[in-house]
Protein backbone atom coordinates (compact mmCIF):
# COMPACT_ATOMS: atom_id res chain seq x y z
CA UNK A 1 0.00 0.00 0.00
CA UNK A 2 1.40 3.33 -1.02
CA UNK A 3 1.73 6.29 1.20
CA UNK A 4 -0.92 8.31 -0.77
CA UNK A 5 -3.71 5.76 -0.41
CA UNK A 6 -6.25 6.93 2.29
CA UNK A 7 -6.79 4.61 5.14
CA UNK A 8 -10.48 3.43 5.38
CA UNK A 9 -12.21 4.03 8.69
CA UNK A 10 -12.46 1.19 11.04
CA UNK A 11 -15.56 -0.99 10.44
CA UNK A 12 -16.98 -0.30 13.88
CA UNK A 13 -17.66 3.35 13.13
CA UNK A 14 -21.08 4.21 11.44
CA UNK A 15 -20.48 6.99 9.03
CA UNK A 16 -23.58 8.48 7.29
CA UNK A 17 -23.48 8.67 3.54
CA UNK A 18 -22.62 12.02 2.14
CA UNK A 19 -25.64 14.27 1.39
CA UNK A 20 -26.27 14.90 -2.27
CA UNK A 21 -25.27 18.15 -3.71
CA UNK A 22 -28.10 20.65 -4.00
CA UNK A 23 -27.64 20.85 -7.69
CA UNK A 24 -28.04 17.13 -8.09
CA UNK A 25 -31.65 16.16 -8.92
CA UNK A 26 -32.68 12.71 -7.78
CA UNK A 27 -33.56 10.42 -10.59
CA UNK A 28 -37.22 10.32 -11.67
CA UNK A 29 -39.15 7.14 -10.90
CA UNK A 30 -40.11 7.04 -14.58
CA UNK A 31 -36.48 6.60 -15.51
CA UNK A 32 -36.63 2.90 -14.73
CA UNK A 33 -39.55 2.48 -17.18
CA UNK A 34 -37.79 4.32 -19.92
CA UNK A 35 -39.91 7.48 -19.62
CA UNK A 36 -39.13 10.99 -18.74
CA UNK A 37 -41.25 13.01 -16.33
CA UNK A 38 -43.25 15.68 -18.17
CA UNK A 39 -41.93 19.13 -17.64
CA UNK A 40 -44.02 21.45 -15.50
CA UNK A 41 -46.21 23.91 -17.43
CA UNK A 42 -44.73 27.30 -17.78
CA UNK A 43 -46.01 29.87 -15.40
CA UNK A 44 -46.13 33.48 -16.36
CA UNK A 45 -47.21 36.07 -13.86
CA UNK A 46 -49.85 38.58 -14.85
CA UNK A 47 -50.40 40.44 -17.07
CA UNK A 48 -48.68 37.96 -19.41
CA UNK A 49 -50.22 34.77 -18.07
CA UNK A 50 -53.79 33.30 -18.54
CA UNK A 51 -56.40 34.93 -16.41
CA UNK A 52 -59.81 33.39 -15.48
CA UNK A 53 -62.59 35.73 -16.64
CA UNK A 54 -64.60 37.24 -13.82
CA UNK A 55 -68.08 35.71 -13.11
CA UNK A 56 -70.91 37.57 -14.76
CA UNK A 57 -73.61 38.95 -12.47
CA UNK A 58 -77.25 38.06 -13.33
CA UNK A 59 -78.54 41.24 -11.86
CA UNK A 60 -81.99 41.78 -10.27
CA UNK A 61 -83.89 40.25 -13.20
CA UNK A 62 -82.60 36.76 -12.62
CA UNK A 63 -83.26 36.97 -8.90
CA UNK A 64 -86.79 38.18 -9.60
CA UNK A 65 -87.45 35.28 -11.97
CA UNK A 66 -86.17 32.78 -9.42
CA UNK A 67 -88.34 34.39 -6.75
CA UNK A 68 -91.42 34.29 -8.96
CA UNK A 69 -90.80 30.66 -9.80
CA UNK A 70 -90.45 29.74 -6.14
CA UNK A 71 -93.57 31.75 -5.31
CA UNK A 72 -95.52 29.96 -8.05
CA UNK A 73 -94.39 26.56 -6.83
CA UNK A 74 -95.30 27.42 -3.24
CA UNK A 75 -98.71 28.77 -4.34
CA UNK A 76 -99.48 25.61 -6.30
CA UNK A 77 -98.41 23.47 -3.38
CA UNK A 78 -100.52 25.55 -1.00
CA UNK A 79 -103.61 25.35 -3.21
CA UNK A 80 -103.15 21.61 -3.64
CA UNK A 81 -102.70 21.19 0.10
CA UNK A 82 -105.83 23.19 0.92
CA UNK A 83 -107.83 21.43 -1.81
CA UNK A 84 -106.62 18.05 -0.63
CA UNK A 85 -107.55 18.92 2.94
CA UNK A 86 -111.08 19.93 1.92
CA UNK A 87 -111.37 16.77 -0.19
CA UNK A 88 -110.28 14.60 2.71
CA UNK A 89 -112.67 16.37 5.07
CA UNK A 90 -115.54 15.94 2.62
CA UNK A 91 -114.63 12.30 2.04
CA UNK A 92 -114.41 11.67 5.76
CA UNK A 93 -117.74 13.42 6.37
CA UNK A 94 -119.44 11.42 3.61
CA UNK A 95 -117.93 8.20 4.93
CA UNK A 96 -119.09 8.91 8.47
CA UNK A 97 -122.58 9.82 7.22
CA UNK A 98 -122.81 6.62 5.20
CA UNK A 99 -121.55 4.66 8.18
CA UNK A 100 -124.13 6.31 10.42
CA UNK A 101 -126.90 5.53 7.92
CA UNK A 102 -125.66 1.96 7.59
CA UNK A 103 -125.66 1.56 11.36
CA UNK A 104 -129.12 3.10 11.55
CA UNK A 105 -130.48 0.85 8.80
CA UNK A 106 -129.20 -2.17 10.70
CA UNK A 107 -131.63 -1.28 13.47
CA UNK A 108 -134.32 -2.81 11.24
CA UNK A 109 -134.49 -6.58 11.14
CA UNK A 110 -136.43 -8.93 8.91
CA UNK A 111 -138.47 -11.76 10.30
CA UNK A 112 -139.95 -14.40 8.02
CA UNK A 113 -143.51 -15.01 9.19
CA UNK A 114 -144.90 -17.10 6.35
CA UNK A 115 -144.78 -18.25 2.75
CA UNK A 116 -141.98 -20.30 1.24
CA UNK A 117 -138.97 -19.67 3.48
CA UNK A 118 -136.60 -20.86 0.72
CA UNK A 119 -137.92 -18.43 -1.88
CA UNK A 120 -135.88 -15.38 -2.85
CA UNK A 121 -138.85 -13.14 -3.62
CA UNK A 122 -140.36 -11.24 -0.72
CA UNK A 123 -143.67 -9.72 0.22
CA UNK A 124 -142.86 -7.16 2.89
CA UNK A 125 -145.26 -6.07 5.60
CA UNK A 126 -144.54 -2.43 6.41
CA UNK A 127 -146.26 -0.77 9.34
CA UNK A 128 -147.48 2.72 10.17
CA UNK A 129 -148.72 2.67 13.73
CA UNK A 130 -149.57 5.24 16.32
CA UNK A 131 -149.81 9.00 16.06
CA UNK A 132 -148.17 10.16 12.83
CA UNK A 133 -145.46 12.77 13.23
CA UNK A 134 -142.93 13.99 10.71
CA UNK A 135 -139.69 12.10 11.30
CA UNK A 136 -137.18 11.67 8.48
CA UNK A 137 -135.18 9.15 10.52
CA UNK A 138 -138.13 7.37 12.08
CA UNK A 139 -139.19 3.76 11.72
CA UNK A 140 -141.47 4.43 8.74
CA UNK A 141 -138.75 6.23 6.77
CA UNK A 142 -136.23 3.50 7.53
CA UNK A 143 -138.64 0.83 6.32
CA UNK A 144 -139.14 2.71 3.07
CA UNK A 145 -135.39 3.03 2.50
CA UNK A 146 -134.97 -0.67 3.23
CA UNK A 147 -137.60 -1.64 0.66
CA UNK A 148 -136.17 0.72 -1.95
CA UNK A 149 -132.71 -0.86 -1.60
CA UNK A 150 -133.92 -4.49 -1.68
CA UNK A 151 -134.56 -5.83 -5.21
CA UNK A 152 -135.99 -9.05 -3.79
CA UNK A 153 -139.13 -7.21 -2.63
CA UNK A 154 -141.84 -7.87 -5.21
CA UNK A 155 -144.92 -6.62 -3.33
CA UNK A 156 -145.75 -4.60 -0.23
CA UNK A 157 -148.51 -4.81 2.35
CA UNK A 158 -148.85 -1.51 4.20
CA UNK A 159 -150.27 -2.19 7.63
CA UNK A 160 -151.95 0.98 8.93
CA UNK A 161 -153.09 1.19 12.53
CA UNK A 162 -153.23 4.91 13.28
CA UNK A 163 -155.78 7.58 14.22
CA UNK A 164 -153.75 10.08 12.18
CA UNK A 165 -151.47 12.87 13.27
CA UNK A 166 -150.06 16.09 11.92
CA UNK A 167 -150.86 17.26 8.42
CA UNK A 168 -147.17 17.64 7.61
CA UNK A 169 -146.30 14.20 8.95
CA UNK A 170 -149.07 12.46 7.01
CA UNK A 171 -148.17 14.36 3.85
CA UNK A 172 -144.49 13.52 4.24
CA UNK A 173 -145.06 9.79 4.69
CA UNK A 174 -147.41 9.71 1.71
CA UNK A 175 -144.73 11.46 -0.34
CA UNK A 176 -142.11 8.85 0.66
CA UNK A 177 -144.48 5.98 -0.09
CA UNK A 178 -145.36 7.33 -3.53
CA UNK A 179 -141.70 7.86 -4.35
CA UNK A 180 -140.88 4.30 -3.29
CA UNK A 181 -143.74 2.95 -5.40
CA UNK A 182 -142.54 4.88 -8.45
CA UNK A 183 -138.94 3.75 -8.08
CA UNK A 184 -139.65 0.08 -7.35
CA UNK A 185 -142.82 -0.34 -9.44
CA UNK A 186 -144.26 -2.91 -7.06
CA UNK A 187 -147.92 -3.32 -6.02
CA UNK A 188 -149.00 -2.02 -2.62
CA UNK A 189 -152.00 -3.39 -0.73
CA UNK A 190 -153.15 -1.54 2.39
CA UNK A 191 -154.29 -3.56 5.39
CA UNK A 192 -156.13 -1.46 7.98
CA UNK A 193 -155.92 -2.45 11.61
CA UNK A 194 -158.14 -1.35 14.48
CA UNK A 195 -158.07 2.31 13.42
CA UNK A 196 -157.08 3.89 10.11
CA UNK A 197 -158.74 7.28 10.40
CA UNK A 198 -157.94 10.78 9.21
CA UNK A 199 -154.16 10.80 8.62
CA UNK A 200 -154.22 7.01 8.73
CA UNK A 201 -156.71 7.05 5.85
CA UNK A 202 -154.65 9.78 4.15
CA UNK A 203 -151.50 7.62 3.86
CA UNK A 204 -153.62 4.66 2.75
CA UNK A 205 -154.22 6.42 -0.57
CA UNK A 206 -150.92 4.99 -1.85
CA UNK A 207 -152.48 1.52 -2.01
CA UNK A 208 -153.58 -0.19 -5.21
CA UNK A 209 -156.22 -1.90 -3.06
CA UNK A 210 -157.41 -1.25 0.49
CA UNK A 211 -158.44 -3.99 2.92
CA UNK A 212 -160.08 -3.27 6.27
CA UNK A 213 -160.74 -5.73 9.08
CA UNK A 214 -164.40 -6.27 10.07
CA UNK A 215 -163.93 -4.20 13.24
CA UNK A 216 -161.85 -1.41 11.65
CA UNK A 217 -162.77 2.22 12.25
CA UNK A 218 -161.82 4.45 9.34
CA UNK A 219 -162.83 7.69 7.65
CA UNK A 220 -162.75 10.82 9.79
CA UNK A 221 -161.95 12.81 6.64
CA UNK A 222 -161.27 16.28 7.92
CA UNK A 223 -158.77 18.70 9.41
CA UNK A 224 -158.60 20.03 12.94
CA UNK A 225 -156.51 22.60 14.79
CA UNK A 226 -156.39 21.98 18.54
CA UNK A 227 -156.64 25.40 20.16
CA UNK A 228 -157.41 26.25 23.77
CA UNK A 229 -158.53 29.35 25.67
CA UNK A 230 -157.34 29.40 29.28
CA UNK A 231 -157.48 33.17 29.69
CA UNK A 232 -160.24 33.08 32.34
CA UNK A 233 -158.29 30.54 34.38
CA UNK A 234 -155.19 32.72 34.33
CA UNK A 235 -157.22 35.73 35.38
CA UNK A 236 -158.43 33.84 38.43
CA UNK A 237 -154.90 32.94 39.49
CA UNK A 238 -153.59 36.43 38.72
CA UNK A 239 -151.54 35.65 35.62
CA UNK A 240 -151.63 38.07 32.71
CA UNK A 241 -150.16 37.47 29.26
CA UNK A 242 -148.16 40.36 27.83
CA UNK A 243 -146.46 39.04 24.67
CA UNK A 244 -144.21 41.31 22.65
CA UNK A 245 -144.60 40.46 18.99
CA UNK A 246 -143.48 41.70 15.60
CA UNK A 247 -147.02 41.68 14.24
CA UNK A 248 -150.58 41.70 15.48
CA UNK A 249 -151.15 38.02 14.57
CA UNK A 250 -147.86 36.57 15.83
CA UNK A 251 -149.51 35.36 19.05
CA UNK A 252 -152.46 33.93 17.15
CA UNK A 253 -153.51 30.65 18.74
CA UNK A 254 -152.09 31.36 22.19
CA UNK A 255 -154.17 29.83 25.00
CA UNK A 256 -153.29 32.82 27.21
CA UNK A 257 -155.80 35.09 25.49
CA UNK A 258 -159.22 34.81 23.87
CA UNK A 259 -159.36 34.43 20.09
CA UNK A 260 -160.59 37.39 18.07
CA UNK A 261 -162.93 37.01 15.10
CA UNK A 262 -160.17 38.03 12.73
CA UNK A 263 -157.89 35.32 14.12
CA UNK A 264 -160.70 32.79 13.85
CA UNK A 265 -161.12 33.68 10.18
CA UNK A 266 -157.41 33.23 9.53
CA UNK A 267 -157.42 29.82 11.23
CA UNK A 268 -160.50 28.77 9.30
CA UNK A 269 -158.86 29.70 5.99
CA UNK A 270 -155.86 27.60 6.97
CA UNK A 271 -158.08 24.65 7.81
CA UNK A 272 -160.06 24.96 4.58
CA UNK A 273 -156.94 25.01 2.43
CA UNK A 274 -155.56 21.85 4.03
CA UNK A 275 -158.99 20.23 3.84
CA UNK A 276 -159.08 20.83 0.09
CA UNK A 277 -155.71 19.12 -0.22
CA UNK A 278 -156.97 16.16 1.82
CA UNK A 279 -159.86 15.70 -0.57
CA UNK A 280 -157.60 16.03 -3.60
CA UNK A 281 -155.41 13.22 -2.27
CA UNK A 282 -158.46 10.99 -1.77
CA UNK A 283 -159.82 11.71 -5.24
CA UNK A 284 -156.42 10.86 -6.69
CA UNK A 285 -156.20 7.58 -4.78
CA UNK A 286 -159.87 6.57 -5.28
CA UNK A 287 -160.52 8.14 -8.67
CA UNK A 288 -162.18 4.97 -9.95
CA UNK A 289 -164.80 4.99 -7.20
CA UNK A 290 -165.34 8.52 -5.93
CA UNK A 291 -166.13 11.92 -7.41
CA UNK A 292 -166.06 15.34 -5.80
CA UNK A 293 -169.79 15.49 -5.07
CA UNK A 294 -169.82 12.08 -3.40
CA UNK A 295 -166.69 12.83 -1.40
CA UNK A 296 -168.09 16.14 -0.14
CA UNK A 297 -170.97 14.20 1.38
CA UNK A 298 -168.61 11.75 3.09
CA UNK A 299 -165.94 14.23 4.23
CA UNK A 300 -167.72 15.52 7.32
CA UNK A 301 -165.19 14.20 9.83
CA UNK A 302 -167.42 11.21 10.54
CA UNK A 303 -165.84 7.83 11.27
CA UNK A 304 -167.12 4.74 9.47
CA UNK A 305 -167.16 1.06 10.17
CA UNK A 306 -165.56 -1.27 7.65
CA UNK A 307 -168.98 -2.19 6.26
CA UNK A 308 -169.98 1.45 5.84
CA UNK A 309 -166.63 2.32 4.29
CA UNK A 310 -167.00 -0.47 1.77
CA UNK A 311 -170.52 0.58 0.93
CA UNK A 312 -169.33 4.15 0.34
CA UNK A 313 -166.33 2.83 -1.66
CA UNK A 314 -163.81 4.29 0.73
CA UNK A 315 -162.17 0.83 0.82
CA UNK A 316 -162.14 -2.14 -1.55
CA UNK A 317 -162.54 -5.26 0.58
CA UNK A 318 -163.06 -6.50 4.10
CA UNK A 319 -160.40 -8.95 5.21
CA UNK A 320 -157.51 -9.58 7.54
CA UNK A 321 -153.78 -9.20 7.09
CA UNK A 322 -153.33 -12.60 5.42
CA UNK A 323 -156.02 -11.71 2.89
CA UNK A 324 -154.13 -8.56 1.98
CA UNK A 325 -150.88 -10.53 1.65
CA UNK A 326 -152.51 -13.06 -0.69
CA UNK A 327 -153.91 -10.25 -2.84
CA UNK A 328 -150.49 -8.58 -3.00
CA UNK A 329 -149.03 -11.85 -4.28
CA UNK A 330 -151.69 -12.07 -6.97
CA UNK A 331 -151.07 -8.49 -8.08
CA UNK A 332 -147.35 -9.35 -8.39
CA UNK A 333 -148.22 -12.46 -10.46
CA UNK A 334 -146.80 -14.84 -7.86
CA UNK A 335 -148.09 -18.01 -6.26
CA UNK A 336 -147.55 -18.94 -2.63
CA UNK A 337 -144.50 -21.01 -3.62
CA UNK A 338 -142.85 -17.97 -5.19
CA UNK A 339 -142.45 -15.74 -2.15
CA UNK A 340 -141.79 -15.54 1.54
CA UNK A 341 -143.59 -13.10 3.82
CA UNK A 342 -141.26 -10.77 5.69
CA UNK A 343 -142.11 -8.32 8.44
CA UNK A 344 -139.84 -5.46 9.46
CA UNK A 345 -139.13 -4.91 13.12
CA UNK A 346 -137.11 -2.26 14.90
CA UNK A 347 -134.18 -2.94 17.18
CA UNK A 348 -134.41 -0.56 20.10
CA UNK A 349 -131.67 0.37 22.50
CA UNK A 350 -132.43 0.61 26.19
CA UNK A 351 -132.37 4.42 26.00
CA UNK A 352 -134.78 4.45 23.06
CA UNK A 353 -137.15 2.15 24.90
CA UNK A 354 -137.10 4.36 28.00
CA UNK A 355 -137.58 7.61 26.10
CA UNK A 356 -140.06 6.10 23.60
CA UNK A 357 -138.52 8.36 20.98
CA UNK A 358 -138.22 5.73 18.29
CA UNK A 359 -140.65 3.09 19.41
CA UNK A 360 -142.83 2.28 16.37
CA UNK A 361 -145.79 0.81 18.26
CA UNK A 362 -146.38 3.48 20.88
CA UNK A 363 -149.40 5.61 20.16
CA UNK A 364 -148.56 8.38 22.55
CA UNK A 365 -144.80 8.71 22.77
CA UNK A 366 -143.12 11.76 24.26
CA UNK A 367 -142.76 13.32 20.83
CA UNK A 368 -146.40 12.60 19.96
CA UNK A 369 -147.57 14.32 23.15
CA UNK A 370 -145.43 17.33 22.27
CA UNK A 371 -146.88 17.43 18.76
CA UNK A 372 -150.45 17.20 20.04
CA UNK A 373 -149.94 20.00 22.55
CA UNK A 374 -148.67 22.42 19.88
CA UNK A 375 -151.10 24.50 17.81
CA UNK A 376 -150.90 22.79 14.42
CA UNK A 377 -153.13 21.48 11.69
CA UNK A 378 -153.97 17.84 12.30
CA UNK A 379 -155.45 14.98 10.35
CA UNK A 380 -156.53 13.13 13.43
CA UNK A 381 -159.52 11.49 15.01
CA UNK A 382 -159.32 12.67 18.65
CA UNK A 383 -162.04 10.39 20.03
CA UNK A 384 -160.18 7.18 19.21
CA UNK A 385 -156.76 8.08 20.66
CA UNK A 386 -156.02 5.73 23.56
CA UNK A 387 -154.67 7.29 26.71
CA UNK A 388 -152.17 4.47 27.26
CA UNK A 389 -149.55 3.00 24.97
CA UNK A 390 -150.62 -0.01 22.99
CA UNK A 391 -148.42 -2.79 21.66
Amino acid sequence: MSANTPTPPPPSVNVPPPSPHPSVVPPSPYAYAGHQAPPPPPHYPPPYGYQRPPARSGGCGKAALVGLFIFFIMTVLGVCTIGGAFLLINLATTTFDELAIDIQEKTITEKVIGGNTKAENKIVIMSIEGVITSNADGFVARQIRRVTADPAVKAIVLRVDSPGGTMSGSDYYLHLLKKMKTERKVPIVVSMGAVAASGGYYVSMVGDEIYAEPSTITGSIGVIASLFDASELFKKVGVESTPITSGEHKAMGSFMKPMSEEERTLWQNLIDENFDRFKEIILEGRKEFLNKETLDKLATGQVYTAQEARRHKLIDNIGFLDDAVAQAGRLANMTERDYKIVQYRAKLSLLDSLLESRTPNKWLSGKALTELSTPKVYLICPLVIPMEGME
